[in-house]
């Protein structure tokens, strides 16, 4: 089982940093290496929604669905993902601090095939690539560019 716990201090109000970091169609603004997201269920953002996304990483081309499994405004959600090679989800957890939100997210996996033999340079790709995503959510939305 691979897990990555990170987090990071983002100098914005939790609804703010709430309402971008449970969008997964803005990812794409601020997650190198996604090539596409859409939603793929209708109605209001909640539990059940689903989306397909699509990812270049490690020289090759995952395609993934994505559903939210939890979901609380301004507190917390979960999106898990079936897809393989990497089937696992993602707890991302929202805390009021002072000047800002505290932003913490736990990944669970469990890489599959090729990728299970080679799950400590998983690891450390993942980590980086997370520590790199949540490094650009806090400098556009600290910028104000999100």
């Amino acid at each position: 089982m691979l897990k990555i716990e990170i987090s990071t201090v983002i100098n914005r109000p939790v609804e703010e940093v709430f309402a971008v970091a449970s969008n997964p169609e803005d990812y794409l603004k601020w997650s190198p290496g996604l090539v596409e997201v859409k939603k793929t269920s209708e109605g209001p953002v909640g539990v059940g929604t689903t989306w397909r996304l699509v990812r270049q990483a490690l020289g090759q081309r995952l395609e993934g669905e994505l559903e939210l499994t939890e979901y609380e405004p301004n507190r917390k959600f979960t999106l898990d993902s079936k897809s393989r090679p990497f089937p696992g989800e993602a707890r991302w957890t929202f805390d009021a601090v002072e000047g800002g939100t505290r932003v913490s997210v736990v990944l669970q996996a469990e890489p599959g095939g090729f990728f299970k033999l080679a799950e400590p340079l998983l690891r450390s790709f993942t980590k980086r690539t997370m520590e790199t995503e949540l490094a650009n959510l806090k400098d556009l939305m600290e910028a104000h560019a999100l």
